[in-house]
């Protein structure tokens, strides 16, 4: 049975003291998302100096591409054991650790021998630590989530989670910001010797210090509550999530498809896709790229804030049409008029924003006794299949039709746009965040 305990006053304004724990739980998360995606970046690099040279440069390049994909399959066990101690000892100390295993790992890249050096154990090395970082991201996301949600008013955790969101999102920007500079400042045998490892140990740095930020964090006044009352969780956290929560495993399940469409195929794909199949010149794809996300950082904000004023059931139902129609415009609208591939992507990219209400619906779902592991359990196990299927169905549909990219993540808005009825229907929106179970 579930009782409801107002332990931080549900109605009242946002104060410093939280502007500052979101201000630093997103500025952590940026950086850390930034030490994550970092190594797509230099994937090209990387597979030149970490595998034999007499290799074919695909077999190298898919090889590198294994490594990524490792960060993403580490996730769930990472995400799922980080969550059992989150709901046992304290959300604090894993979101703290969580930057951690991120920082260190992006640092010691940085500074790896590569082929040349030290021969097969090269990218052995590099694939251990991208198992770490990938185990590292799978507590930290959720973790953030559930953080800043349990830290704010009851009406503001949808502008919470789309502020962490945000932030996550604006980890991406840096990355492709700091590639930028590094590719047009040095020469290519510059980056080759030492250039892409400036990037690493930047990243490495920057999480350190988001490491001795989160200092000055405290533990979130739900878990407080539930220490206090002796409420939380006497087993396997995990296993009553399974047993008692599969509804809300589903739900969450379908949401983090619909982000990770959104995500993968409009921000992580697509500038690929549009120098390959709509022969837009490299410069000028990144360039819109980084429009896309800034815009999408907003998007994310506004919509954490649509769905404390509006509910999350109309929040999705709108904000999936328009998602819809703005990858339809978009893909539609650059074959017929190249010369708005900025405007009409930054556009997209606001309209992804949706993805800063899920977790919003994701943090209500699950009682405070296992919201962690619920929600780390939903979200690592979907984007760890989803994340996997969706590059490859993309790349074998795209070549069929340059349109398949739009067909596939319309697909999910129609998910997104049926989660957003039902969640209306059910009056999801007047279940208040449980405190305490």
């Amino acid at each position: 049975m579930s009782t409801t305990v107002a332990v931080d006053g549900s109605a009242r304004p946002l104060s410093s003291r939280d502007m500052k724990t979101l201000s630093l739980s997103a500025l952590g998360g940026a950086l850390e998302f930034y030490d994550f995606i970092i190594f797509v970046f230099f994937m090209a690099v990387l597979s030149n100096l970490f595998f034999p040279p007499d290799a074919s440069e695909w077999v190298s390049m898919l090889k590198t591409s294994g490594i990524f994909a490792a960060g993403y399959l580490a996730r769930p066990l990472g995400g799922i054991v980080m969550a059992h101690f989150g709901d046992l000892i304290g959300r604090k100390r894993m979101f703290t650790l969580s930057i951690f295993l991120m920082a260190a790992p992006t640092f010691a890249m940085g500074l790896l021998p590569t082929y040349a050096d030290i021969g097969i154990w090269a990218p052995v090395l590099l694939l251990a630590l991208r198992i770490i970082q990938g185990a590292a991201i799978g507590g930290e996301v959720p973790g953030a989530w559930v953080f800043v949600a349990e830290h704010v008013p009851e009406r503001h955790v949808g502008f919470a989670c789309g502020t962490l969101t945000a932030g996550l999102t604006f980890g991406i920007l840096m990355g492709s910001i700091t590639a930028t500079i590094i590719n047009q400042t040095m020469t290519v045998e510059a980056v080759h010797d030492y250039g892409w490892r400036i990037a690493f140990i930047l990243g490495g740095v920057f999480g350190l210090l988001g490491v001795y930020l989160r200092r000055y964090l405290s533990e979130t006044p739900v878990f407080e509550e539930m220490r206090q009352h002796q409420a939380l969780a006497s087993e396997l956290p995990v296993k009553t999530v399974i047993l008692a929560h599969p509804g809300a495993v589903l739900l969450s399940m379908l949401l983090t498809w619909m982000l990770t469409a959104a995500i993968v195929v409009v921000i992580l794909l697509t500038p690929g896709i549009l120098q390959q199949y709509f022969g837009f010149a490299p410069v000028a794809a990144l360039k819109a790229n980084i429009a896309a996300v800034i815009a999408l950082t907003f998007g994310c904000l506004i919509a954490g804030w649509s769905a404390d004023r509006y509910g999350g059931g109309k929040t999705f139902i709108a904000g999936s049409i328009l998602l819809a129609a703005a990858v339809w415009s978009f893909y539609t609208g650059i074959a017929a008029d190249p010369s708005q591939l900025t405007l009409l992507y930054a556009m997209t990219g606001l309209s992804v924003g949706i993805v800063g209400a899920v977790p919003y619906v994701m943090v209500k779902a699950f009682p405070a006794t296992v919201r962690f592991s619920g929600l780390s359990f939903s979200y690592n196990i979907a984007y760890a299949v989803f994340g996997g299927i969706t590059p490859i169905v993309v790349a074998a549909l795209v070549r069929e039709s340059v349109l398949a990219p739009a067909f596939y993540v319309i697909a999910t808005c129609v998910i997104g746009l049926v989660a957003g009825i039902y969640l209306k229907a059910v009056g999801f929106d007047r279940k208040e965040v449980d405190r305490v179970s």
